[in-house]
């Protein structure tokens, strides 16, 4: 392989020092012209690329942004590393991507590694076991740039960025009541994610607005595998007032739901039928889908956690506590079944 042309062969070639070489290439006024304009002539002859590691190095940059995530393998997540990865790298940023698994001490482990490795930010979804938030803490007292996305831990002081899921089940839950559907069933997340609270939130006031029953009995908690969605819509369906409609946490949920309504015989939309969150593309090619399905703009969420991350960088001045920014973008339900 070809070894890659330096500033100081330019300098050997020229018999002139390499920092004249680098000050030339930058267009510095304390080199005369002849010499800048004999370092560029030679410097595009023999095809220099300046090193972007010598360049972060002299800046105190790595070039480095580092992306923490539950799961890749779910569409939404990937789809926040699509928006993020194409934005990093039209700025010249590498993306350093790591995954919980859902896993509290797997999360604290790599923010302890990005703790000791520098890296120039960190955007990050916290895993669904994680209820403390000392290791997020620790990487903002350190001065790190922290973007929190989607799953927003609670009362820690840094730049977020997520869709408002209390206005999305607000609205799913309206829709279906619109639809006429009288005992509408929540089968939320964990207790942990904040993102459960908020769809909580949108659902009671929703049933509250159109006078529908808001009877514990009708509300889930799922872990969010499939075992306990099963488990948790039996439940649903054993009652003796069993709901016509359900509202699951996402599309995985109401999926393995619609599943084990079918083994027990129940026909989907028929018997009884399903609004969900996050819109995933495969939905569309099957013959019963859920009736609708909140979309969440994992794409968009992507590039506005690197829009943001970007600006911290760029800005020379510390931001002070109150600056941090916070984007919650609106939700689109969008309707499947005419």
């Amino acid at each position: 392989m070809k070894e890659a042309i330096t500033i100081k062969e330019i300098a050997r070639r020229l018999n002139i020092s390499p920092s004249t070489v680098s000050r030339a290439l930058q267009n510095s006024p304390r080199i005369g012209q002849k010499t800048r304009d004999s370092v560029r002539e030679l410097a595009s002859q023999l095809r220099y690329t300046p090193s972007q590691t010598a360049r972060n190095l002299r800046n105190g940059k790595t070039g480095v942004m580092a992306l923490v995530l539950p799961e890749i393998r779910e569409n939404f997540f990937s789809e926040i590393v699509n928006g993020v990865e194409e934005l990093a790298f039209s700025h010249q940023f590498s993306v350093a991507l790591y995954q919980s698994h859902d896993l509290f001490e797997r999360e604290r482990q790599i923010l302890s590694l990005l703790n000791r490795n520098q890296v120039d930010g960190v955007m990050l979804s916290v895993a669904k076991e994680s209820q403390h938030f000392d290791h997020i803490q620790d990487l903002i007292d350190r001065g790190v740039p922290v973007v929190l996305f989607d799953r927003i831990p609670p009362k820690i002081n840094t730049h977020q960025v997520g869709c408002d899921m209390e206005k999305g089940a607000y609205e799913a839950t309206k829709w279906l009541a619109s639809r006429g559907f009288q005992r509408i069933a929540l089968m939320n997340g964990p207790y942990a994610l904040v993102a459960s609270e908020d769809r909580y939130r949108g659902y009671i006031k929703a049933l509250l607005e159109e006078k529908l029953p808001v009877e514990s009995a009708l509300i889930k908690r799922v872990d969010l595998t499939p075992d306990d969605t099963i488990q948790k819509i039996n439940q649903l369906l054993a009652s003796p007032h069993r709901p016509d409609a359900v509202l699951a946490f996402n599309d995985y949920v109401a999926l393995d739901a619609m599943q084990a309504c079918r083994k027990q015989g129940l026909r989907i939309n028929e018997d009884i039928s399903f609004v969900s969150f996050a819109n995933l593309p495969l939905t569309a090619y099957m013959d019963q889908s859920p009736l609708a399905s909140v979309e969440q703009h994992p794409y968009l969420i992507g590039r506005t956690t690197v829009e943001i991350l970007l600006s911290i960088l760029a800005s020379k001045e510390e931001m002070p506590t109150d600056a941090f920014q916070c984007v919650m973008l609106d939700p689109q339900l969008v309707v499947r079944v005419p």
